[in-house]
């Protein structure tokens, strides 16, 4: 085994799609993995960690722009055949509208729903799953629910991507009494007709400091 240290970033890319929350994984390059896994990329001197992770994001789908978070370092004995690997795990949130953005070729993995993973490589599903228990968090008491969302929204959108990531069904009253209680939304002039009523769009506030106004209002 070698005894080369290596520095690499690694990422969990969430999206919303399909009405499930997915996530982004590549077949193993080796197919001794015996899974797949979450896209990574080696570091190198020539940027930092979080630019590193952009542009492993923008190999993977093209984009430049994604909500990204750092997440953990992994670095545990024997957690790669390759010998020693250090993996600096992101996760990033890929809104809605910005699926249409995502290079066509693009074909170097696929998205996969949270209930239907394949295999996984490595400790890649231990990764995953603390993202995903990450996330939850940060529901409670940030407004990064919004980065899955599209620049506009209605109340029922909101609630219903809250609910998906949480799994999880909330009170429809106390869940929108909470959020505008918040202050963190603010209502368009527009409205999104269809079944039944037309419905208020809303937005993010991008002046709303959703660390001290939305603690633990959510969900």
């Amino acid at each position: 085994m070698s005894t080369e240290v290596r520095l690499e970033v690694l990422l969990v890319i969430f999206t919303l799609k399909d009405e499930t929350l997915q996530v982004w994984l590549q077949p193993p390059a080796h197919i001794d993995l015996g899974g797949w896994v979450l896209p990574s990329a080696p570091m190198d001197a020539s940027c930092s960690l979080t630019q590193a992770a952009y542009k492993c994001l923008e190999a993977c789908l093209g984009l430049r722009e994604a909500y990204l978070e750092q997440l953990y370092t992994y670095g545990e004995s024997g957690r790669h055949p390759a010998g020693c690997v250090i993996s600096v795990a992101y996760f990033a949130l890929i809104a809605m509208d910005a699926l249409a953005q995502i290079a066509p070729d693009a074909q170097h993995g696929a998205w996969f729903p949270l209930n239907a993973l394949p295999p996984l490589a490595l400790d890649h599903a231990d990764i995953l799953a603390y993202a995903l228990r990450r996330l939850r968090y940060k529901l409670e008491y940030t407004a990064v629910g919004f980065e899955l969302l599209p620049e506009l929204f209605t109340l029922s959108e909101i609630q219903h991507t809250y609910e998906l990531i949480l799994g999880e069904r909330l009170d429809k009253r106390n869940f929108r009494r909470r959020l505008l209680q918040a202050g963190v939304i603010e209502p368009t002039p527009y409205v999104r007709s269809g079944e039944g009523r037309p419905a208020r769009l809303y937005r993010y506030r991008p002046d709303a400091i959703a660390e001290i106004k939305a603690r633990r209002l959510f969900p």
